[in-house]
């Protein structure tokens, strides 16, 4: 792949790669990371360019970004990643985590993020990422990305991955379309309840504590992984427009902790 303009030079696809995780981590714009890279030292290690070497311009970021839409290349990348990961991991699979968390858009004009608000919180204009995370190591190993206002349960079938042992969800998961998938792929649906059958309103909640806790506990693991996203990693808002591009970033986010 070359992202070059007519009369540049044809920079490594990897190189630029590297640089976009660095755009990542360090939270910074196209423009900032042109100048980081023909600045700082460490970067140009990291991407593989020489102290006397050219470092890309802004320019060419928008037109890797470009390509990776364009090809779905950010998806490849994403499960060609995660593949190498679950290899080095020599364990059972024993639970899965599945739960979305929404990211604010680049702006309030991009037609493809939508509005949505929750009760207590304020309206957010954005994107939606959903995710299904190994229950023991945090280990992002399925991510979906809608608009904003698309319902957890519907989308959450498309973060589960194959064989995803009991899954652990909260109430928004409830419902057939959520636990027949979880089902069809070999799964088991641990999914908070709102209510249950029973003789007084002391054995309906000592029913739904013994059911609820134990999921919850467990569930719970994956709000370390979005907390980390925004606090660390600069996710509180989307740094490109579109759905498309809002993918890219979303799926490059976990591979820069894995």
């Amino acid at each position: 792949m070359s992202c070059a303009a007519r009369g540049e030079p044809a920079w490594p696809p990897l190189a630029l790669l590297k640089a976009m995780l660095l755009s990542i981590w360090y939270d910074l714009s196209d423009v900032k990371l042109a100048e980081a890279l023909d600045d700082r030292a460490s970067f140009r290690r990291f991407c593989g360019f020489s102290r006397s070497e050219p470092t890309p311009e802004r320019t060419t970021f928008v037109r890797f970004r470009r390509s990776l839409v364009a090809y779905g290349l950010d998806k490849t990348l994403f499960e060609a990643i995660t593949s190498q990961l679950k290899a080095r991991a020599i364990r059972v699979k024993t639970g899965t985590l599945v739960d979305a968390t929404i990211i604010a858009s680049a702006s309030e004009d991009d037609g493809e993020g939508h509005w949505v608000k929750h009760k207590g919180r304020p309206a957010v204009h954005g994107f939606k990422a959903h995710v299904g995370a190994d229950a023991d190591t945090a280990l992002v190993e399925e991510i979906a990305v809608t608009p904003a206002n698309i319902n957890d349960g519907k989308a959450g079938p498309d973060a589960l991955p194959d064989n995803p042992g009991d899954v652990y969800a909260d109430s928004a998961y409830r419902g057939d379309h959520f636990g027949k998938a979880v089902i069809a792929k070999g799964g088991t649906p641990r999914v908070i309840a709102t209510g249950m059958w029973g003789r007084d309103e002391a054995e309906i909640r000592a029913r739904l504590n013994a059911w609820n806790q134990p999921i919850q506990r467990i569930r719970g693991r994956i709000e370390k992984i979005f907390g980390t996203w925004k606090r660390s990693y600069g996710l509180r808002r989307m740094r490109w427009w579109g759905l498309a591009k809002a993918g890219v970033q979303i799926r490059l986010k976990p591979r820069s902790f894995a």
